[in-house]
């Protein structure tokens, strides 16, 4: 088990684990995945192209009205990336725990 240099940036670490947390088809759009992670527009923008062409995201564009709306979600390998990247961070955490419990 090793670290997913791509989730491991805290920015797609907390964009991931926003997404991870819905149900497998349910979307997030841009602003609310904005508030949520608290960046700019340009920033989390360059973060989602990342994921993306990790396979990690799709990000779907369309107009509601006259208005754009940028729609992201998990994809399914995204969603076993971030597992695994989860499971590596708590093993990391259970021996800082163990070590200590051992002093």
């Amino acid at each position: 088990m090793s670290a997913d240099e791509i989730i491991h940036q805290s920015t797609r670490l907390r964009i991931m684990a926003a997404l991870s947390m819905l149900e497998r088809r349910q979307t997030l759009d841009f602003t609310g995945l904005k508030a949520i992670v608290d960046v700019t527009d340009g920033n989390l923008g360059a973060h989602l192209d990342t994921l993306a062409r990790a396979g990690y995201v799709d990000i779907e564009k369309l107009f509601v009205g006259r208005r754009p709306q940028t729609r992201v979600r998990a994809t399914t390998s995204g969603r076993r990336a971030f597992r695994g990247h989860a499971a590596f961070l708590r093993k990391i955490l259970d021996q800082a725990e163990a070590a200590a419990r051992r002093k």
